[in-house]
C-alpha cells in the first residue's frame, strides 16, 4: 500500500503525517490501522523500530474527536523518558488535527486536560489518586511495550489504572515479545483482540527461513547521524567506494546527507558516481540504482520495519549493517529471524584472552541469545546519551564480577559434591506464582538464580501448581532465597517465598494435579 489515503485516513491526518516524513505506512500499520479505526481491541506484536506509535496514533486521533478538557486516550509507557519522546512525535501530528498531547512527569502545561496523555503507571495511579487527572472520559488505553513493563515493574500497575477507567473502553497492548505474563493480561482485559500482525495458526511448528545471509549491528544513541557517518567512513577507508545508507523517509535521507556532506563527505541519489555517500528512500529504486556496481556497501541507518523491507535493501548477499538504538534491539531481532539473517555486532567479540575469561564471554553470550534483554537495555538507554555502550557494558560487568564468586574451573562438575562429602539436604519452597500467571520453570529456576545468587545446581524439582509453586533447593540456601524472592514480581505478581507448609493451605489438595520440571 502506497499511501495512508489508502487506509481511509482523513486529508488532515495524512497531511500532518506527510508533515513528518511519513508518507507510505509500514506493513504493521496499513494491518492495525484499520482495525483500530473500527474501535477494536488489538495485540500489537511489535517493538519500537515497527512504527508502533503511528499504528495505533494515527487511528485513534482519527477516531477520537478533540473535545472536552479530560484526557481520551491514556498511554502507559515504561519510563517517563519514554512518555515524554512519543509525546512530543505525536503532538507533532495531533496539532494539525487539533488534539492536544501531554505528558506527566515531564514539564507540560495542564497535562490533565490534554485529549492524549502518556504516563508511567504508576504516575497515572498517583495523579488519579490525587485528584490530578480525572480518567474517567478515557476511551482507550494504550499499553507500550507491555513485555518491558511486565520485567521492570510487573503488570499489577497497570491493572490498577484499569479500576480508574470506563471498563467498556478500547484496549491496545504493544509488545514484542508476548510473553506468557502479557496473554493473560490482554485475555482478562482486551478480549477478543486479535494478534497484528496475524500469526500463523501452526507458529510454534513454523519451519525456520532459509538462511539469506548475516547482518552486522551497532547500538548507538540519538540523533544516529553521527554513528552512521564514523561507520560510513570506516567502510570508505577500507577500499570501499560508496556506502548506500537507508533512511525511512525522503526528509531524513535529506537530513543525513546534509550531515555527511557538512563533513566532507558528499551525499547524493544511489547511482550517482561523483558521490561517495547514496541516499535511499525508495528502496526498490535504490537497489536497482545500485545492481552491477562493485564496492557499494549497504547501511540502515533507520531499523528496517519488517522482514521484506529488511530483505529489499540487505538482500542479494551483500549483508550489510544497521544503527540500531537500545530501543530497537527486539524488533530488528525479530525481523531478522523472520527474514533469515543472522546477526552480528559490529565490531565484532574480540578473541578469547584467558580460560576464566572465555568461559564468562559464554555466559554472556548465552545470556544475549537467550534472555530477552530489551527491558534492560530500555533501563540504561539514558547511559548511553553520556557513555558509550561498551563503557557500560564493562561497568555492568565490572559490578557484575566484584559480586559474583569466581567462576568454577571446568574440571569440577558442580552438580556433583566431591568424592566422599555428604550430599546436601533439600528444602521445599511455597511461591505463591503459578501457573494460572503463566509461570513456567525456566521463570521460577531465572527467578531463583538470578536474584538470590545461587548456581542452578542448587534447584532441584519444580511443581507449578494453578494459584503457586513448590521448589526444592538446597538446604544451606533455603533462607537466601526466601529473603532474595519475597518482594519481587515474577511474571507480573509481587511474590511471597516461605518453607513450604502444607497444613496452612487446605486447599492445596484439591488443585490440578502439579507440572514437573
Amino acid at each position: 500500500m502506497e499511501s495512508f489515503e489508502d487506509l481511509g485516513l482523513s486529508a488532515d491526518l495524512v497531511e500532518a503525517l506527510a508533515a513528518e516524513g511519513i508518507e507510505r505506512p509500514t506493513s504493521l500499520q496499513e494491518a492495525a490501522i484499520p482495525v483500530l479505526r473500527r474501535g477494536n481491541n488489538v495485540l500489537l506484536a511489535a517493538g519500537p523500530g515497527g512504527g508502533t506509535l503511528v499504528a495505533w496514533g494515527a487511528p485513534l486521533l482519527e477516531r477520537l474527536a478533540a473535545e472536552g478538557d479530560r484526557p481520551r486516550v491514556l498511554a502507559l509507557t515504561v519510563t517517563a523518558d519514554a512518555a515524554q519522546r512519543l509525546a512530543e512525535s505525536l503532538q507533532r501530528i495531533g496539532s494539525v488535527t487539533g488534539h492536544v498531547v501531554a505528558a506527566l512527569g515531564t514539564p507540560w502545561v495542564l497535562p490533565g486536560r490534554a485529549h492524549v496523555l502518556f504516563a508511567t503507571p504508576r504516575d497515572a495511579l498517583a495523579a488519579a489518586r490525587r485528584g490530578d487527572v480525572d480518567l474517567g472520559a478515557v476511551e482507550a488505553l494504550v499499553v507500550d511495550q507491555a513485555d518491558r513493563l511486565e520485567k521492570l515493574t510487573g503488570l499489577s500497575p497497570v491493572e490498577e489504572v484499569l479500576a480508574f477507567l470506563p471498563r467498556d473502553g478500547q484496549r491496545v497492548v504493544v509488545a514484542l515479545p508476548v510473553s506468557g505474563g502479557v496473554s493473560d493480561f490482554v485475555e482478562r482485559h482486551a478480549r477478543r483482540a486479535p494478534v497484528v500482525p496475524q500469526m500463523p495458526a501452526d507458529a510454534g511448528q513454523e519451519s525456520a527461513p532459509p538462511h539469506r545471509g548475516v547482518l552486522r549491528y551497532r547500538i548507538v544513541g540519538e540523533p544516529k547521524d553521527e554513528a552512521s557517518l564514523m561507520l560510513a567512513s570506516e567502510l570508505l577507508a577500507n577500499d570501499g567506494r560508496h556506502v548506500l545508507a537507508y533512511c525511512r523517509s525522503d526528509d531524513r535521507a535529506a537530513d543525513l546527507g546534509d550531515y555527511m556532506t557538512l563533513h566532507g563527505y558528499a551525499a547524493g541519489a544511489a547511482g550517482d558516481v561523483s558521490v561517495p555517500i547514496w541516499l535511499g528512500a525508495h528502496e526498490l529504486e535504490a537497489r536497482a540504482a545500485a545492481e552491477g556496481v562493485e564496492g557499494v556497501a549497504v547501511l540502515s541507518h533507520d531499523v528496517p520495519a519488517d522482514p521484506d523491507s529488511l530483505d529489499r535493501r540487505h538482500g542479494g548477499g551483500g549483508g550489510g549493517y544497521v544503527m540500531v538504538l537500545p530501543r530497537e534491539v527486539s524488533h530488528l531481532r525479530d525481523v531478522a529471524r523472520r527474514a533469515g539473517y543472522r546477526l552480528e555486532p559490529h565490531p565484532p567479540r574480540p578473541g578469547p584472552v584467558d580460560e576464566d575469561a572465555e568461559r564468562f564471554r559464554e555466559m554472556v553470550a548465552q545470556a544475549v541469545e537467550s534472555e530477552d534483554v530489551g527491558p534492560y537495555l530500555l533501563l540504561l538507554e539514558p547511559l548511553f546519551q553520556r557513555y558509550d555502550p561498551a563503557e557500560v557494558a564493562a561497568a555492568a560487568t565490572a559490578l557484575l564480577r566484584r559480586k559474583a564468586p569466581a567462576p568454577a574451573p571446568r574440571t569440577a562438575r558442580a552438580s556433583e559434591p566431591p568424592r566422599g562429602a555428604t550430599p546436601p539436604a533439600w528444602a521445599k519452597l511455597f511461591v505463591s506464582v503459578g501457573e494460572r500467571d503463566g509461570l513456567t520453570a525456566r521463570d521460577m529456576v531465572g527467578a531463583i538464580t538470578g536474584e538470590a545468587g545461587v548456581p542452578g545446581t542448587a534447584v532441584g524439582k519444580v511443581e507449578i501448581r494453578e494459584s503457586h509453586t513448590l521448589v526444592e533447593v538446597q538446604e544451606p540456601v533455603a533462607r537466601q532465597v526466601i529473603a532474595a524472592l519475597n518482594g519481587t514480581t515474577i511474571r507480573g505478581r509481587a511474590v511471597r517465598a516461605d518453607f513450604d507448609r502444607p497444613r496452612a493451605r487446605g486447599s492445596a489438595s484439591r488443585e490440578r494435579p502439579p507440572r514437573r520440571r
